[in-house]
């Protein structure tokens, strides 16, 4: 102890949120060093050079543990996210390198988990096993596997293996590829031996393949793929840990709370998380005490929201410091001005006061990250002949994806389209626009063609590194033109987004680290950018469709029905298959 006999801090007066026993009295917190001495009447714990906050009125939580998330999907870097996150509560991040590891291997990943040891907050990683998920129906830039989990599951701040995505389609991987079930067994186990953790990804699954799921992943498994109450309910029945995600796009908590609000099953496997947040969110809204927010007005008791914050993901992960107030647990405390709206006056971070009316108090380390990271486009630029489609049919039957707004899963539908000296054009008063996802890596120069429904596009095309999960380039536009410029943009850039319109880039990101995240600007600049971005594309290409770049970077993925477009083609995902983008 820092003081023999009296507390350095003591957090006076205030209503405990005791999420061991779900209910709220008052009381103090005494805080020595990093960690908590004593919760309740701590007055004999004062002295001289006890420095007293009056906290009476306000709430006192637990700090905020978002359980599964991406640093990826809002192009900050570790240090930046957290400097938009912390101020509203989150004190533990458990993030999931998914993004960087498709792109760059464990030298991508390895990067992230070092930048972790420079920021005050607490930042682990579970890292994926396979990539790409799907490999005969898409393109990484690194393939990894087995052969390298005893190097990455050793490395610091890498508590365990991510989601099992590669075994989301339990049938089809039987049947197509049995020899990912050997490798992803290999690694489950070699992690469940050294006492890691493995999760989970089962969306749609029931009975007989959510039970090999579970099997597959070692026992202990998690979902964060639960779209439905019915799916909540037999995965909280069969053991799984549902992290229900309320992201930018992806807002799943709504329908699986229903589970608890309606059925009344026990919450202590109910887990929030975000998944993937933009910048703009989270500068705006908040993190996890937004998701908490939300969660309380779908009708859950405020202590039981912060339970599904706080200890469960804490129990869930093993993480037996932190996730309570209790004596020797670590001082993250999060200071609450009303519990309903979720308004977070303070945050403490191992005992030091780090935020305070959602500024940030200390200063982060400008964190660079190494060249062996960057520069990870490999090919040259495309023509318009790349990306057309052909046909000699003056009208064709064509097949298109038909995007979901806020959900990763996505619908199909078969449109008649005319063509045009031979290519098959758009039909912007249908909204039925061009998609094209770009192999990147130089690898096999493969470039999936499709067509899509749901942005609401009138003129032009935008262009992104970031296509979930193999991050090659994926475009979607009214025109081939302003697609081949757009792409060409991003290619030109080394990674990022670009806007187009008459062949000329409106805006454009350069996301320098893997084609992903930029360590070039602030987290207040990229939101900024975003936030410019989507407005052209909104005003000046008359786009209709919320958080466009997200939405447009998970139409590839090829493990999250029905239909998705990967660098192979449009994939039919639930029959494991790349089907033509004309119906013969």
């Amino acid at each position: 102890m820092s003081n023999k006999h009296h507390a350095d801090i003591v957090l006076y007066g205030g209503n405990i949120v005791n999420v061991l026993t779900k209910e709220i009295y008052t009381g103090d917190i005494a805080i020595n060093g990093k960690y908590i001495l004593m919760v309740g009447n701590c007055e004999d714990l004062i002295g001289e050079n006890t420095i007293v906050v009056d906290v009476r009125g306000k709430y006192l939580s637990p700090g905020f543990i978002d359980s599964h998330m991406h640093f990826e999907s809002s192009m900050l870097t570790v240090t930046e996210f957290s400097r938009l996150s912390i101020p509203s509560g989150t004190t533990t991040l458990i993030a999931d390198p998914h993004e960087i590891g498709n792109a760059l291997g464990t030298v991508g990943m390895k990067a992230m988990a070092d930048e972790a040891s420079y920021v005050p907050n607490y930042v682990r990683f579970v890292v994926p096993a396979l990539t790409p998920d799907c490999p005969s129906l898409e393109t990484a830039g690194v393939d990894v596997s087995s052969k390298d989990m005893e190097d990455l599951l050793n490395y610091k701040n890498i508590i365990g293996i991510g989601e099992l995505q590669g075994f989301s389609n339990a049938k089809h991987v039987y049947n197509n590829t049995p020899e990912i079930i050997t490798d992803l067994l290999a690694s489950t186990t070699y992690a469940k031996s050294i006492g890691k953790i493995v999760d989970g990804n089962a969306p749609e699954l029931f009975s007989n393949e959510l039970a090999a799921h579970i099997v597959c992943t070692g026992g202990k498994c998690s979902c964060h793929e639960t779209t439905t109450k019915s799916e909540c309910i037999e995965k909280l029945r069969q053991g799984v840990y549902v992290f229900m995600r309320e992201g930018s796009t992806q807002k799943n908590m709504g329908e699986c709370i229903k589970a608890i609000t309606e059925e009344h099953l026990d919450s202590r496997r109910c887990i929030l998380a975000t998944d993937d947040m933009v910048a703009k969110d989270l500068q705006e809204l908040g993190h996890m005490n937004e998701i908490i927010k939300r969660t309380i007005r779908a009708g859950i008791n405020p202590v039981e929201a912060i339970q599904m914050a706080t200890i469960n993901p804490a129990t869930y992960f093993n993480l037996e410091d932190r996730g309570v107030l209790a004596p020797s647990k670590v001082a993250d405390i999060a200071i609450i001005n009303n519990l309903n709206d979720m308004d977070i006056e303070a945050v403490f971070i191992e005992g030091e006061l780090v935020a305070s009316n959602k500024k940030l108090l200390i200063d982060l380390p400008k964190y660079t990250y190494p060249d062996s990271v960057k520069n990870s486009i490999k090919i040259d630029q495309i023509n318009e002949k790349d990306i057309g489609i052909i046909s000699d049919e003056k009208e064709v039957v064509a097949r298109c994806i038909k995007a979901i707004p806020d959900q990763n899963l996505t619908e199909c539908m078969e449109v008649k389209l005319k063509t045009r000296d031979n290519v098959v054009e758009a039909d912007t008063t249908n909204d039925i626009l061009h998609i094209a996802c770009i192999e990147r890596y130089g690898r096999n120069n493969n470039i999936g063609k499709a067509f899509v429904n749901g942005f609401g596009l009138k003129k032009g095309a935008f262009a992104e590194s970031i296509a979930h999960d193999t991050h090659n380039i994926t475009v979607v536009g009214t025109n081939i033109n302003d697609m081949v410029v757009a792409v060409n943009k991003v290619i030109e850039m080394g990674g990022g987004i670009a806007v187009v319109n008459n062949g000329r880039v409106l805006e454009e990101l350069r996301l320098n680290v893997g084609g992903l995240i930029t360590d070039e600007l602030t987290g207040s600049e990229v939101s900024e950018k975003i936030d410019l971005l989507e407005n052209v594309v909104s005003k000046d290409l008359g786009g209709n469709l919320h958080a466009p770049f997200m939405h447009l970077s998970f139409l590839a993925l090829s493990t999250s029905p029905k239909w998705k477009i990967t660098d192979k083609g449009l994939i039919d995902v639930n029959n494991f298959e790349v089907l033509s983008p004309i119906v013969n």
